[in-house]
């Protein structure tokens, strides 16, 4: 009984347009199509029948006697005689009179016909009338009658092979272009909406059960859902459905992934489809692109439309255009903003959207009314990270040495992306090497390749620059291990990666969001490590330290123009968060406070290194025990790294120090093992379910 009345008020709350039966795509279409060819070769068929002037027997006499005509033919079967004349006889104006428009020419070049009783007796009498004519004999035999001449139908179908396939090109480009449609589906149905539509017959697989480190995303999605499957839980209490939800976040958090779960645990019709599907070179389509898809919404109702990549139409209006031009992208927005929140809008319709540039997004599309809650979907943490393992480590074949907290810990500020794509290298890796589960190493070769790119294994290098490497991977190791803020190393190498990298070092950060000036000081001294001992061992510096010196620079600049960290500057920010060029000028200081930041930069950048060189110079030995391992082994790792410059100076331990303390390694794999047997019981069920329905 209570399901009943849950679905009398869901009813009742969500009003619904009365449903119109709609065309079929290719009905009108097609007719009209039909109608112009058939117009065409009306055209043609009666245009051809007076294109030969008719005369008299007596004319025709008259004309062979005055040595105007060229050949008479007759033509088989038709009771019809054509009469060709010579060039000059059409140069005399009473020929031009009397054929005017009618020069067609057969297929002997014919310009007049004659009507005969019979073909015989027109052969026969014609053929007395040049024996008693006075022309000459020469003349006489080409003006003989023929009577070999062949039917018309051949040459016909000849000149109508040109027109036919021109019009059969054209139907062929209107039914296929832009994905058909019916007859005339690129030019009558450019202005439909592109949308995907998923129902009970087309549910999506995906829920919320496959999406892992996203909880509080999941959390508000989830009572969108929930509103439609029970609108009386909210109305009750006076509460109204939300219009739309904005995922925000950076590239491969699982935006998409949120809005696949959400079709596939709502059990209402679901509308996908990306911004770009509404840009067209056409003036006006996106516009009836958006009408026509909250056309279709309002007959589905109550639905969800999901739009991708919604800033490829949502930017920031008055941005880039000509004045007095016509932005097609702002009609869209335009019209979507109307559809959204307009006079005429109405409810049961919810908007989901995603993009990772929220910065240039027009206001008046975020403002509450259209896009009531913007939901952060922002990299996971150590504990998001460990249940994305999780998700992604129940397909493959595991080892007893698998740990997904351990995985977790070594790849921070990973997207759920990179994660998936790490465990898909490390089944790879495995296979490659015909293993038969996929074990720890593969996982770290598989991140290693992650963040520093494919090992170079035959790329050579000489002993001169592998020493230099090998220096400038035991700096930052050095400079981390013996800064309190600083990052120490987990792994460093001197094996090539990726394309131009020599060395790769791998850090374990502790999960921050706060940084204060001593710890961001640490960071640009270790940066500078790389750097450093190129010139205190060698006395000459090299292009090696590129991508740390980029680093430093954007870093150095922060601190002083963005977080307001230097002393001279004071308590300034030059940073527009919104990306909208408040200012309305290319910077928002004068040249004095320019040159000032710049020295204020330059003087920062040389007081880590000076500091970073007197630190190396200190351990100058562990400097060249350290690099002379590297140079032996290749490849060290932290607990290498103990053993030879031995255990850092502070009391607080290293991330990677506590992570290793933790014994839970049993515990991981088991938990994991038991959702694998879980999900395949499932299957099993599933599967003996379908055979008794069978």
């Amino acid at each position: 009984m209570s399901e009943n009345n849950d679905s009398k008020d869901k009813k009742s709350s969500i009003p619904k347009l009365p449903k119109k039966p709609i065309p079929g795509p290719g009905g009108l279409q097609g007719w009209i199509v039909a109608a112009l060819i058939m117009g065409i070769i009306g055209f043609l068929i009666f245009s051809r029948g007076e294109s030969l002037t008719p005369i008299k027997y007596k004319q025709l006499e008259e004309m062979v006697l005055d040595g105007d005509v060229e050949k008479v033919s007759i033509v088989q079967n038709s009771d019809l005689v054509e009469v060709t004349l010579t060039r000059e006889a059409l140069q005399k104006p009473e020929y031009k009179n009397l054929l005017g428009n009618n020069l067609y020419k057969g297929g002997d070049n014919a310009h007049m016909s004659l009507e005969v009783v019979n073909e015989t007796v027109f052969s026969s009498d014609y053929k007395d009338f040049i024996e008693k004519a006075n022309i000459s004999d020469n003349y006489r035999t080409q003006l003989y009658p023929e009577t070999a001449r062949r039917p018309d139908y051949v040459e016909m179908l000849l000149s109508w092979l040109p027109i036919i396939f021109f019009i059969g090109l054209m139907y062929f480009l209107m039914t296929r272009m832009s994905g058909g449609g019916g007859p005339g589906g690129a030019l009558f149905n450019i202005g439909k909406s592109k949308a995907a539509l998923f129902d009970a017959d087309s549910k999506v697989k995906i829920t919320f059960k496959d999406v892992a480190g996203l909880d509080e995303a999941k959390e508000e999605l989830t009572e969108i859902v929930d509103f439609l499957k029970k609108p009386t839980k909210y109305t009750e209490l006076g509460g109204k459905i939300p219009k739309g939800a904005l995922l925000v976040g950076p590239p491969g958090t699982g935006k998409t992934l949120l809005a696949k779960a959400v079709a596939g645990e709502a059990s209402v019709p679901f509308f996908s489809l990306s911004g770009s599907d509404f840009v067209e070179m056409f003036v006006g389509v996106g516009a009836a692109r958006v009408r026509d898809l909250f056309k279709q919404a309002r007959e589905k109702a109550p639905c969800i439309i999901f739009i991708d990549e919604i800033d490829a139409v949502g930017r920031l209006r008055g941005r880039g255009s000509m004045p007095g031009g016509n932005d097609e992208r702002e009609n869209t927005l335009n019209s979507l903003l109307v559809e959204m929140d307009g006079f005429g809008s109405e409810s049961g319709i919810i908007i989901v959207a995603a993009t990772n540039r929220p910065d240039v997004l027009d206001p008046a599309l975020l403002r509450p009314g259209r896009f009531d809650r913007q939901i952060s979907v922002d990299a996971p943490d150590v504990i998001g990270r460990e249940a994305i393992f999780k998700v992604h480590l129940r397909p493959l074949k595991l080892a007893d040495n698998i740990n997904p907290r351990k995985l977790a810990a070594q790849t921070p500020g990973f997207a759920g992306a990179e994660i998936a794509n790490v465990c898909n290298e490390a089944a790879l890796l495995a296979a490659r090497q015909e293993k038969k589960a996929v074990e720890m190493i593969d996982f770290q070769n598989a991140i290693d390749r992650e963040i520093g790119g494919l090992e170079k294994k035959n790329k050579l290098i000489s002993p001169e620059e592998k020493e230099i490497v090998a220096y400038h991977e035991a700096g930052h190791a050095i400079t981390g291990w013996f800064l309190e803020h600083a990052n120490p190393l987990v792994k460093v190498s001197i094996v090539p990666r990726g394309i131009a990298a020599l060395g790769y070092a791998q850090y374990l950060p502790r999960e921050q969001y706060l940084y204060r000036t001593e710890q961001l000081f640490d960071e640009m001294c270790m940066a500078l490590g790389g750097r450093a001992p190129e010139q205190v061992v060698f006395g000459k510096i090299s292009t090696g330290a590129l991508s740390d010196l980029e680093k430093i620079t954007k870093m150095a600049y922060s601190m002083v123009t963005i977080y307001g960290l230097n002393d001279k500057i004071g308590n300034l920010s030059f940073y527009d968060s919104k990306g909208q060029s408040e200012y309305n000028f290319t910077k928002p200081y004068s040249d004095d406070t320019a040159r000032t930041i710049d020295e204020e930069v330059k003087k920062l950048v040389d007081e880590a290194y000076v500091r970073t060189i007197g630190m190396l110079n200190d351990k100058r030995e562990l400097l060249n025990s350290l690099a002379e391992a590297l140079l032996k082994r290749e490849v060290l790792y932290q607990n290498d790294l103990v053993e030879i410059i031995g255990e850092r100076p502070f009391e607080v331990p290293t991330a990677f120090q506590e992570f290793m303390d933790r014994e839970d390694t049993v515990e991981e794999v088991a938990e994991v093992i038991e959702e694998k047997s879980e999900d395949s019981s499932d299957k099993d069920e599933d599967k003996s379910g379908d055979e008794t329905k069978a």
